[in-house]
């Protein structure tokens, strides 16, 4: 019987460590990543455990450990510095860029992603307000690179159709913004309220009225749907799991329509557990179905 290197147990510890952030930070990709298969599902728990690490350093954890914003941007330039060290290596002491690389280093996914993503990630320590022209960087940045790594993931999936890679970049990447308009408009007032920040540009969130919301929810849905060719073209294992995401979030989308827009103003909308398991249940069902 041969015995695990040192490596390997390192490795498969910082993997075990990356896996529980999913499933303490989000029930919805959480669900979604049990139907990627075991290989993928590692893959995408590792991309997800680095976002959330750096964006639970500007969203709150490190305010509430007592640390200023000017340090908070030292601990930020720190967690990028070692993500592009441990590119180049493979090997880094902070277990969630420890499995991060294990992941990136398979898949291709290097600088030109990473470098985006923690720009955007820096704009949220001095940038409260948007035009149209930085939302659309920040989105790319914080949201659409991260469906970009993910992608890189499907694309080396067998059952993946990769004829039409530009058809698989737009859908990844519209996904991503479609999830990132979300999380905006569904935490509108806290973002407002404990942050001080205002996503969209032109919207007062104090004052938030009912045509802006519904020209948002209309945005939000434009690029849910310009995501589904690129969907169908995945690796069925992946197909679904991104296909319930894309449910999810659909669901989510049509909470935030019913409700009025002075409400946004004071809850947080979400969709509660029974109908997330009902959502992934009506999507394993729909593509079992269409296997027969």
């Amino acid at each position: 019987m041969k015995h695990p290197t040192a490596l390997h147990r390192y490795t498969s510890a910082a993997i075990s460590s990356s896996g529980k952030v999913i499933t303490e930070y989000s029930t919805s990709f959480g669900l979604a990543s049990r139907f990627l298969g075991k290989a993928a599902r590692r893959d995408i728990g590792n991309i997800y455990a680095l976002v959330r690490l750096a964006d639970e350093i500007v969203d709150g954890v490190a305010h509430e450990a007592g640390l200023d914003t000017e340090t908070i941007a030292i601990e930020l330039d720190r967690l990028e510095d070692q993500t592009e060290a441990a590119l180049k290596t493979g090997y880094s002491t902070n277990l969630v860029v420890h499995a991060f690389v294990t992941t990136a280093r398979t898949h291709d996914i290097g600088p030109e992603l990473t470098r985006p993503f923690f720009r955007s990630m820096r704009a949220d320590l001095h940038r409260y307000e948007h035009t149209d022209e930085t939302l659309d960087d920040y989105i790319y940045g914080s949201a659409e690179v991260v469906g970009l790594m993910c992608l890189a993931v499907f694309r080396n999936m067998p059952g993946t159709n990769t004829s039409d890679d530009a058809m698989l970049v737009t859908s990844a990447r519209r996904l991503g913004a479609a999830f990132q308009k979300v999380n905006f408009l569904r935490d509108l007032a806290t973002d407002y309220a404990a942050l001080g920040r205002s996503y969209f540009p032109d919207v007062d969130p104090a004052a938030f009225e009912e045509t802006k919301k519904r020209q948002l929810v209309a945005d939000i849905r434009a690029d849910l749907d310009a995501a589904k060719p690129g969907i169908k073209r995945l690796d069925p294992r992946a197909r679904i799991g991104v296909d319930m995401a894309h449910r999810l979030f659909s669901a989510l989308t049509d909470e935030l329509d019913a409700r009025p827009a002075d409400e946004l103003l004071s809850r947080r909308v979400r969709v509660n557990n029974t109908r997330k398991l009902t959502i992934a249940a009506q999507t394993v069902s729909t593509h079992l179905l269409k296997k027969t």
